[in-house]
């Protein structure tokens, strides 16, 4: 949650849930995506999809963050179960076109045919392509016609509301009745199903608690236990719950979650004990073992893992709700894990890691899996390897990886999530780096990196292990003294402002014949020669070696082309970056044109021709290539970095970038060579916005106190430059500009 004060997001599940719950708030979800970034261990590999959002979230479900299928959850099914009665009738499009898409007139048009023969559009187009004749097709059209009464309530489409949703009630009364005849005079089981579940249905919507009991009650023992029951026992749970039957409620919804997969989202969310004695309620309702672990499963998922896999698996070791609670509980194990190497050792990372699992959950997962008795091998066995990984036990983990081979259902998630965790523990056994040298692990590293990507598959973990490895390298060689290859697996920001670091990366980068390993090194790293080229010909150029950043600059790349968006030789009253990047140029300049046209004017100067033009245009140009200028441009590269304020740049960078110190060389040129008092004033000016710069970039010199220094009452000071122009140049041209451009300037003289 970002901010305590924004309210909280409502999340309305269905009628059902607002009837149990009334509404959920909870912080707005972007779901799951982080979890590449922190986790190796994929629940999707193992688990049925109907346990999906019930992986462990940072949400209230894994995935969306809130289940928003209430409309669709049945409709395949739905689909499929009518087209197979209607088989040889009507088209399976066409049982979609009616069951799913916008048929409610259709529906209506054709059962007033029905009724009294008077025919319509709806009529004329579906009897050229059905048999209306056919009595099973009558009797969809008349189901249909009582169904959709229901919809205006039963169908909601505010999944989220930042206020609380009213509950929709049906008010009809000749629904039930209807629905009740059909129900008792129909002989055809599949009919009679479908009716028996819509009263229930429309006894809940219509809030005939009573009646939706009742009727449920009387007619259960004679209705098939298939989905449209258990859909119909949730709609009496949720009257009990209302009715603070809790403990009953709560046992009627584990028997949801048990007999009915694709609700076991909703169902868990409406398993809600209040106390303790409602929960051994609960349980001794129970009829069987089986009943038992269900209402295990649903308290695992709210509360301790190990302890409901620890009941379940002493109910039933073949259960499949065992899974789902394992996959939990090393992603909760996982997430304790320390991820960090700053300032710590790669052997003090993994007694981190070690002491920060909890014994009891990884001897019970040890102990389970060593028994041989679940029913999903293959999740036990990858689930112990990693958990022995990660307690440093790593010939414990290649046995039980071997193990786990022999039962992979060899998907591509799941050979490439052992393959992954495989190499999590043959990366772990590694101390330094002769051990990585002797380890090889080239192609794996290479399939991690690089290949992985090509493969696509969905759901698959892996950024997690592509981080974690390349700090734990790059931790062995900065153990080892060796900072290229330690910068190579992961990158430093200061890195290239120590020059023998700079050699050395050019050197190692320049080597050819290069190692497999190194080749990877080189690949994972994402600075190159040309970028080094480029930051060493901008150093010089602020330096103001200015042939030598040619000469440097001329083997960068591409960058030397990158056009800069103001003309670099203008120097203006104001710094307004955005008028000069719009202004009409006439000439657009490179990085390397404007060290080119400034290596002329130095020229110029040097052989003492239009010292005052050339002077000026290269204090300019000294101006514009800073922080402060128009040409930005030319210093924002790979490794300097780029930014908007001066403190998105590392100090020494922000040192460079924001120095006046070449600026102000040429503009004393300038005034020294000029002739007029025009050419005085403007010289004057232009070192005074130097001055600001200088006085404003040691005033906030670091980010630490920058509002109480902000607000210091100082808007600007009566800089050298501001002086001289007042004093001795008040009636020039140039003076009435820079009153006219310059507020502070303009605030100065009213002072005087």
């Amino acid at each position: 949650m970002k901010k305590t004060s924004l309210k909280k997001l409502l999340v309305v599940f269905s009628a059902l849930l607002a009837l149990v719950y009334g509404t959920i708030y909870a912080c707005g979800g972007g779901g799951d995506w982080g979890w590449s970034f922190d986790s190796n261990f994929t629940p999707e590999t193992f688990v049925d999809q109907s346990y999906r959002s019930l992986f462990l979230s940072t949400d209230i479900f894994y995935g969306d963050g809130f289940d928003n299928k209430h409309n669709s959850r049945f409709n395949d099914e739905i689909v499929q179960d009518w087209s197979a009665y209607l088989k040889g009738v009507a088209t399976t499009e066409d049982v979609h076109y009616f069951l799913i898409d916008s048929s409610a007139i259709a529906v209506k048009e054709l059962n007033t045919f029905y009724r009294n023969k008077r025919s319509s559009d709806a009529v004329e187009k579906w009897k050229n392509k059905v048999d209306l004749k056919n009595s099973r097709f009558t009797e969809f059209v008349q189901f249909l016609y009582l169904a959709q009464e229901l919809e205006s309530v039963s169908i909601n489409n505010d999944y989220w509301s930042y206020e609380p949703v009213v509950n929709k009630v049906y008010k009809g009364h000749r629904l039930v009745p209807a629905l009740i005849k059909k129900y008792n005079s129909v002989t055809d089981s599949f009919l009679k199903n479908r009716y028996w579940f819509q009263i229930v249905k429309t006894y809940f919507y219509s809030d005939d608690y009573k009646n939706t009991i009742n009727f449920f009650q009387s007619t259960a023992d004679k209705t098939p236990k298939n989905v449209l029951y258990y859909r119909a026992l949730s709609y009496v749970a949720g009257v009990n719950y209302k009715q603070k039957q809790y403990a009953l409620s709560n046992y009627q919804f584990s028997q949801v979650f048990d007999q009915c997969p694709p609700m076991r989202v909703v169902t868990a969310y409406c398993f809600r004990p209040q106390e303790e004695a409602d929960w051994q309620q609960s349980l001794a309702m129970a009829k069987n073992n089986d009943e038992k672990v269900a209402l295990w499963a649903l308290s695992g998922y709210y509360t301790n893992e190990e302890k409901s896999i620890e009941k379940i698996y002493e109910l039933n070791p073949k259960s499949e709700h065992l899974d789902y609670l394992l996959t939990r509980l090393v992603n909760r194990l996982e997430l304790k894990t320390n991820k960090s190497f700053e300032k710590i050792t790669v052997s003090e990372n993994k007694k981190s890691t070690k002491d920060s699992l909890t014994s009891s959950s990884t001897n019970l997962v040890f102990k389970i899996t060593d028994e041989g008795k679940v029913k999903n091998e293959f999740l036990w066995n990858t689930a112990a390897g990693y958990l022995a990984t990660l307690k440093s036990d790593y010939k414990k983990s290649d046995s039980y990886y071997k193990r786990a081979e022999k039962y992979s259902t060899n998907t591509p998630l799941a050979i490439n999530q052992l393959r992954l965790l495989k190499f999590v523990n043959s990366l772990s056994k590694v101390n330094n780096v002769s051990d990585l040298k002797k380890a090889d692990l080239s192609k794996e590293l290479n399939w991690l990196y690089f290949e992985i990507y090509n493969l696509e598959i969905a759901d698959f973990r892996f950024e997690n292990a592509i981080n974690w490895s390349k700090t734990y390298i790059s931790t062995l060689f900065k153990a080892d003294k060796n900072q290229v290859f330690s910068e190579l697996f992961v990158r430093t920001t200061d890195f290239y402002d120590k020059e023998n670091n700079l050699r050395a990366m050019k050197t190692f980068l320049d080597k050819s014949n290069k190692s497999d390993f190194e080749l990877i090194a080189e690949k994972v790293y994402d600075v190159h020669s040309s970028d080094i080229l480029e930051y060493e010909a901008i150093r010089a150029a602020f330096s103001n070696k200015i042939p030598e950043a040619i000469q440097l600059m001329q083997q960068a790349g591409p960058a030397q082309n990158y056009t800069l968006l103001g003309n670099p030789f203008n120097g203006t009253i104001k710094d307004c970056h955005d008028c000069d990047h719009i202004a009409k140029q006439s000439k657009k300049y490179s990085k390397l044109d404007l060290l080119n046209t400034m290596n002329l004017m130095q020229d110029k100067l040097a052989a003492n021709e239009e010292v005052y033009s050339n002077a000026l245009l290269l204090g300019n140009a000294f101006y514009n290539m800073s922080h402060y200028g128009n040409a930005r441009v030319f210093y924002e590269s790979n490794i300097i970095g780029y930014g908007f304020s001066e403190f998105d740049f590392r100090d020494k960078m922000r040192g460079m970038l924001t120095n006046t110190t070449q600026s102000k060389l040429y503009y004393k040129k300038a005034l020294s060579a000029a002739t007029t008092d025009e050419q005085r004033a403007k010289c004057h000016y232009l070192l005074s916005k130097c001055e600001r710069n200088d006085y404003y970039n040691l005033k906030y010199k670091d980010a630490e106190n920058y509002w109480d220094r902000r607000n210091d009452g100082i808007n600007f000071l009566a800089w050298k430059g501001f002086n001289e122009l007042y004093s001795n140049y008040s009636d020039t041209k140039y003076y009435q500009e820079v009153i006219t451009e310059c507020g502070y300037f303009d605030s100065y003289v009213r002072q005087q």
